[in-house]
């Protein structure tokens, strides 16, 4: 009997002897006077005994079979299991194997078979939380995170995400690489599904920000009076669609979106995992069937408005257009561009005035084709043949024979006999001879 009970006997009795009324009975412990009369007919009938619960040394009725509870920890084992927390091993239980378990009583049975410690939980600095936003799509947080999702079973891959900041909806995919064209891909998508939000929140990565190169004699200028720094890609795009850029300064900032990527690199790898995805097409598709759906079915709050802030897309909105890769070319005097090494001719259907020595706008677009623009016409263009250079014939090499000494002539070898046919004077004598008197011949 514990003291609860004890002290509810306490009061029973004073109210079988009349010490108190039975209204003040129930007043004591905590129950109507009409339960205070059963009280005391059972305590007249059972002694003290009635007071303590009657379910009391006997298994709940609502006791799991230790024999589901074997079943259950016995696939918690597995390999593939390994790091499953409570709440994701509850519901992969239920969805995969049809057992129903509590997340809390699950909790309990991981525990005692060492399969799961809950974390000490640290004194975190204490922050100022940011309110959301009212209306969806009046702020999407844009970022990317770079994870071993596939743990070494495939190629590396980055997830590009996008979530909205009243209601945490999120948007997703798997890209090979974190480029501008795969950043593209995603907003296309976004775009398609939800129209134009007021504005992107994302940090100052150079998909987004160009770097500003500052000289050394502009070191001290202020920011606002430096020269501005062209767009990006995507700043353009966004620029022409109506969309304002904002720069995070702190990851703290955009904190919903790293948020979402701590949790994906939990629960999504787990996922995958039990999928068996090991390519980049694998890994889409359950991102898309099934962790996806979760999250904005469980995870999703509701915005503060019901008024959705997401525009429309108009026939001025040309998506291939303006997320494409632009760039600006002058045209020659022969009608012709040069892009990325090639060399395009221009329809003589689109000649028209002013196009000679101008500028057009040259579209590298998501599916790898190219369009032109001058101003608001749209211009045909061919790419022209390359022109090889015609074979020339290797000139043939002559080999020299090695030369040999020529035979002096009957001439020369009767002038060389003669000179040295007589007798030589010596060198004392050579040397007395007076060179400004010396006639011609030797004597």
């Amino acid at each position: 009997m514990n003291q609860k009970e004890r002290d509810r006997l306490v009061a029973l009795k004073k109210a079988r002897k009349g010490l108190i009324t039975q209204r003040e009975a129930g007043e004591e412990i905590g129950v109507t006077e009409r339960q205070v009369r059963r009280m005391l007919a059972a305590l007249q009938a059972k002694g003290d005994k009635a007071v303590i619960h009657a379910a009391r040394g006997r298994a709940s009725n609502r006791k799991i079979d230790a024999k589901i509870r074997e079943q259950a920890i016995a696939i918690l084992r597995q390999p593939v299991c390994q790091g499953f927390g409570p709440t994701f091993a509850a519901g992969h239980l239920k969805e995969e194997h049809g057992i129903q378990v509590g997340r809390e009583t699950l909790r309990g049975w991981m525990e005692a078979a060492k399969l799961w410690r809950a974390k000490a939980k640290r004194v975190e600095k204490v922050h100022q939380w940011r309110e959301r936003k009212s209306r969806r799509g009046e702020m999407v947080q844009w970022d990317t995170s770079e994870h071993d999702w596939l743990e070494g079973r495939g190629e590396k891959l980055y997830l590009i995400g996008m979530i909205d900041d009243a209601t945490s909806e999120l948007t997703a995919r798997f890209a090979r690489h974190d480029s501008t064209e795969e950043n593209m891909r995603l907003l296309w998508s976004y775009l398609e599904q939800n129209g134009r939000p007021l504005s992107f929140y994302t940090d100052k990565a150079s998909l987004f920000q160009n770097t500003p190169k500052v000289r050394r004699d502009e070191k001290e200028l202020p920011r606002e009076e430096r020269k501005p720094l062209p767009p990006t890609q995507i700043g353009r795009a966004l620029n022409e669609l109506g969309i304002v850029w904002k720069a995070a300064h702190s990851p703290q900032a955009k904190g919903r979106i790293e948020r979402s990527f701590k949790t994906a690199q939990d629960r999504l790898v787990k996922g995958l995992r039990l999928a068996g995805a090991a390519t980049l097409e694998e890994a889409n598709a359950y991102l898309e069937k099934k962790f996806l759906p979760w999250w904005n079915k469980t995870l999703r709050y509701a915005p503060a408005s019901a008024e959705d802030a997401h525009r429309p897309l108009g026939k001025e909105h040309d998506l291939a257009s303006a997320l494409s890769q632009v760039e600006s070319r002058q045209v020659a005097n022969d009608y012709t561009i040069r892009f990325e090494g090639k060399l395009y001719q221009i329809s003589r259907a689109d000649v028209r005035s002013g196009l000679r020595g101008g500028r057009v706008r040259v579209e590298k677009r998501l599916d790898g084709t190219l369009a032109v623009r001058f101003g608001e016409h749209w211009l045909k263009i061919s790419e022209c043949a390359v022109k090889t250079k015609p074979a020339t014939a290797a000139p043939t090499q002559v080999v020299s024979k090695p030369s040999q000494p020529r035979k002096p002539s009957e001439a020369m070898r009767r002038s060389m006999n003669k000179l040295l046919a007589g007798k030589a004077r010596p060198v004392w004598a050579a040397g007395r001879i007076d060179r400004t008197r010396t006639t011609d011949r030797l004597d």
